[in-house]
């Protein structure tokens, strides 16, 4: 069996990756643990997506936006940021009056994953194996190639790697990483409240917790529901995992100031590790990473799915215009560099971010509430994180 591209992983970065390849005539295949039943109903993960204008017009130009229900689609018309439990002024970002009328769009990953699966499974020239792993890949100058766990070989001009931050192929193919361990964890689950959330995002940080609340579109109900992004020390996280419901509810609105009133789960608690991950290299020889596997980011700036989106784009790109073959180093490193390019500020400026902000030091606290004032007043800095946001210059 020879492809052009094997993908290993069949979340939305890989499922993603493949559709671009097989749009521009390339056969691949996808390569993926999970059941078909699961590819095609993923399960509620707590994660809810910022999608940017740039991601919403890609997901469009391919025919995975009509997939997701309208109604799960909440545009983000302001991002709130403050620090210090005793508030004062936020730093806000709002959507420019000249339109469009939303900074972004939340949409739960598990209806984006099942969105981006219903189409690559009728894109011509995609194969997906689903409830297959891979047991061992080799990739040199001359070819790729994956034995699958059911002894199935296949070959493969190019093999990429999209299978999380804590890639298995890449530790195989040597390629080391920066691994940023926060020490703490995020619990994300939906929440409803009474007051409503006026499309806004807001991201806070508390002291000893950092708490940010995603608007959810409005399901006719009274009140409004948000999804709860929660970061804390591994124990209280584990905690707060089995903490009763009753108990856990009166927790967070205790957590959250009671500011959006009596705070109601109505979603199961997810648990994820705080760790940002950036690979030291994107690409090996017919080996490549995309996602998390070259760079996994901390969700302050919500920009991972986008980034890992851009960067399939990017490789796509490459291959399409090179010598024909998917794996020629010209292609590779070419991808390698753009990547690297449009990954490493932001990278490196969100780390900083995340540890400035979570210190709760006296001159942290104070310098953190100086660095929100000043920001809020340098109207050409705001439009520049607002177009950051909505990455209008894509």
């Amino acid at each position: 069996m020879r492809y052009d591209a094997i993908i290993a992983g069949g979340g939305p970065v890989g499922l993603a990756c493949a559709i671009s390849l097989a749009r521009d005539g390339r056969k691949v295949c996808v390569v993926e643990r999970s059941s078909v039943d699961v590819l095609a109903n993923p399960p509620f993960d707590g994660r809810e997506i910022a999608l940017t204008h740039h991601a919403s017009n890609w997901l469009k130009g391919v025919g995975a936006w009509d997939q997701i229900p309208q109604a799960s689609i909440c545009p983000m018309h302001t991002a709130r940021i403050e620090t210090g439990a005793a508030g004062g002024a936020p730093l806000l970002f709002d959507a420019p009056a000249t339109g469009p009328d939303a900074l972004g769009h939340l949409v739960a990953n598990h209806l984006i994953r099942r969105a981006l699966y219903r189409v690559a499974a009728t894109v011509p020239g995609l194969e997906i194996r689903a409830g297959q792993g891979i047991d061992t890949a080799r990739h040199d100058a001359r070819m790729a190639q994956v034995t699958l766990v059911d002894g199935s070989v296949l070959d493969a001009d190019l093999l990429i790697a999209a299978d999380g931050r804590f890639s298995r192929l890449r530790d195989a193919a040597g390629i080391g990483a920066i691994v940023h361990d926060f020490q703490r964890s995020i619990l994300v689950c939906r929440m409803h409240h009474p007051a409503g959330h006026a499309n806004t995002a807001l991201q806070w940080f508390d002291e000893g917790q950092t708490i940010a609340l995603l608007p959810i579109a409005p399901d006719g109900r009274d009140g409004a529901s948000s999804s709860l992004v929660l970061t804390l020390e591994n124990d209280e996280i584990a905690r707060l995992k089995t903490l009763d419901e009753d108990a856990f509810n009166a927790e967070i609105t205790a957590r959250t100031h009671e500011r959006m009133g009596q705070m109601t789960l109505e979603s199961p608690r997810c648990v994820y590790p705080l760790k940002a991950v950036y690979a030291h290299r994107f690409h090996a020889p017919r080996f490549a990473l995309i996602g998390d596997a070259a760079v996994g980011m901390h969700p302050i700036t919500a920009h991972g799915f986008n980034l890992g989106l851009k960067g399939q784009e990017t490789l796509a790109r490459a291959i399409a215009d090179g010598p024909g073959d998917a794996g020629a180093p010209s292609v590779l490193a070419h991808f390698a560099r753009v990547h690297r390019v449009a990954t490493a500020p932001l990278f490196a400026a969100t780390n900083t971010i995340a540890t400035v902000y979570t210190r709760d030091e006296a001159p942290f606290l104070a310098a953190r509430k100086l660095g929100l004032a000043l920001a809020n007043r340098l109207l050409p800095f705001k439009s520049a994180v607002t177009d950051m946001l909505m990455d209008r210059h894509s």
